[in-house]
């Protein structure tokens, strides 16, 4: 049971109109007295309703049957994707982790979720949940919604054929997708197989960030993002809808497909972004500026400059800067850093670090590039340019400290050897 897109409309946070059926869309109006073709009327919102029209999110839905026709919720057992990040004691080291290892037996992406890591709650509506997925089997007769927060997708292995309420998205490795909390969906796998990340946003809903000095364009530009147009599925039988709701999952039989949104309009919806349209800046001069400069999209927090949660980007980029270490350098951040690699090899590391792996690195917790990266850009001929050619990492980057999950810590796929890249740093002092 496929869905087929019907395209796509561009523009980030854009007040959007689509319809798969001519003339669904009341004119004037979001509610007459009898929507046409039978349809029910039904509104989605993502904000408060006296939020500031700015920052308002909500779309107007026309559909075969309102959301609220399901049967009972009961718990559903899914003992590897959870908001269970610990009370006690957080370890300051480095941890590292290889790829999430794909299932043998058949597994889709809802039981293919890994929790790894997070912070704050979906009660508090504040921090994140940070999750690998691993999957072999498209989504059957069960769709899903996560009312506990924004998801932002990113495939590192497989395309995803993501079939929403309010359209289809397709998305391959170096695109992500992003999920507006409460919209259900299902996930097809049209290469048999799938592995990636996603990032669950319990705070403000996503945004692009301000660009300041920069200008008026670069990093994401608006245009990019795709909002996929109405595209409806008119089925019965008997269907499962999985929900996640304050940190647990619950199933609930339901008689239709959920994904039967015949129009919309509004601009709470799902969208996708190519990361290669990224247009990065840097330095053209001397010294590496900080990773602000590879800001793709932001959740912002009660604290002016300060992010609920980041989403930075490491893409192809050309380094010129002269008489400077050209990786990135040796830090410390009041800010925690879950990391992770969709492709290629990224810079600041010559080994360990594999494309489906990940990484974290806490509030001030050291880390940097190993040693064999450190030797070898140390002894660079800066005369000419670097060219990072054919990779693309990421970064989920939160104020508040990242905690890991006990099963990460306990997890096979865990390096418990991630601290010896830098053992072989060596002591070059000398005083005179």
């Amino acid at each position: 049971m496929t869905i087929a897109g019907n395209g796509y409309q561009s523009g980030f946070g854009n007040e959007f109109a689509t319809e798969a059926v001519a003339g669904t869309l009341p004119v004037g109006r979001n509610s007459p007295q009898r929507v046409a073709h039978g349809l029910y009327a039904e509104q989605v919102s993502g904000t408060a309703f006296t939020a500031p029209r700015h920052a308002n999110h909500r779309s107007w839905l026309y559909r075969i049957r309102p959301a609220a026709m399901h049967g009972a919720f009961a718990p559903y057992l899914h003992s590897h994707f959870h908001n269970d990040f610990g009370h006690g004691p957080v370890t300051p080291d480095q941890l590292r982790w290889s790829p999430l290892p794909l299932p043998r037996a058949p597994v889709d992406f809802v039981d293919g979720l890994f929790t790894m890591a997070g912070n704050g709650s979906p009660g508090a509506q504040s921090g994140v949940g940070i999750h690998l997925y691993a999957a072999n089997k498209s989504m059957q007769d069960r769709f899903f919604y996560d009312a506990d927060g924004e998801l932002l997708i990113v495939p590192q292995q497989g395309r995803l054929h993501i079939a929403t309420e309010l359209g289809v998205l397709d998305v391959e490795p170096n695109e992500i997708a992003v999920i507006p909390r409460g919209i259900r969906f299902r996930v097809e796998l049209p290469d048999g197989e799938a592995r990636g990340y996603m990032c669950e946003n319990f705070g403000a809903i996503l945004r692009l960030p301000d660009l300041g000095p920069i200008g008026s364009n670069g990093l994401a530009n608006p245009r990019d993002f795709l909002t996929p147009n109405a595209a409806y599925e008119e089925a019965e039988g008997e269907f499962e809808l999985i929900a996640k709701f304050q940190g647990h999952l619950w199933r609930a039989p339901i008689n239709h497909s959920p994904l039967d949104v015949v129009g919309w309009h509004g601009n709470y919806a799902p969208y996708k972004y190519d990361l290669r349209h990224f247009n990065t800046i840097g330095s053209i001069s001397f010294d590496h500026p900080d990773p602000s400069i590879f800001l793709v999209l932001h959740s912002p927090s009660d604290t002016p400059g300060t992010s609920n949660m980041d989403f930075v980007i490491f893409p192809p980029r050309w380094l010129v800067a002269q008489d400077t270490f050209r990786p990135p350098w040796f830090h410390r951040n009041i800010a925690s850093e879950f990391m992770g690699l969709i492709h290629g090899v990224y810079d600041a590391k010559a080994e360990g670090f594999a494309p489906g792996g990940c990484s974290l690195h806490n509030s001030m917790t050291g880390h940097g590039p190993d040693a064999a990266t450190f030797e070898k850009a140390s002894a660079a001929d800066l005369s000419g340019p670097d060219v990072i050619r054919d990779t693309m990492a990421f970064m989920f980057e939160t104020r508040a400290v990242i905690r890991p999950t006990q099963q990460a810590i306990d997890a096979t796929h865990r390096q418990r050897d991630y601290q010896a890249c830098w053992a072989g740093l060596q002591k070059h002092f000398a005083s005179t």
